[in-house]
């Protein structure tokens, strides 16, 4: 799947998800989809924590890892409040690289 196909389903999505939520304006569900975000890496942290055993006992008998899943509900969500803020995670995602490529170690 290409990043371009990506972002083509978080605009398909984020006008679903306004009409689901029968918000008006892109301003109304900017902050859920924050607190969601939120939410899906509290999701992430106990799969993260539970692969090297480092859950409670019930919590991994209860359940089964996803990383994948978890990891890709992450990058969704982080990408539909990208939308919803007309961010071009494109150009930001390049700018960031450039900064990261350009450290000294």
């Amino acid at each position: 799947m290409t990043i371009e196909e990506i972002l083509k389903f978080i605009k398909k999505e984020h006008k679903r998800l306004l009409k689901f939520y029968h918000f008006k304006s892109n301003h109304q569900i900017k902050y859920p989809i924050a607190l969601k975000i939120g939410e899906e890496l509290g999701e992430l942290y106990e799969d993260v924590l539970a692969a090297d055993n480092l859950q409670r006992k019930i919590k991994l008998q209860q359940k089964k890892s996803h990383l994948d899943e978890e990891m890709a509900d992450v990058v969704i969500t982080t990408l539909l409040l990208a939308e919803n803020m007309q961010i071009d995670i494109i150009k930001g995602l390049a700018k960031k690289i450039q900064k990261i490529q350009k450290r000294k170690y």
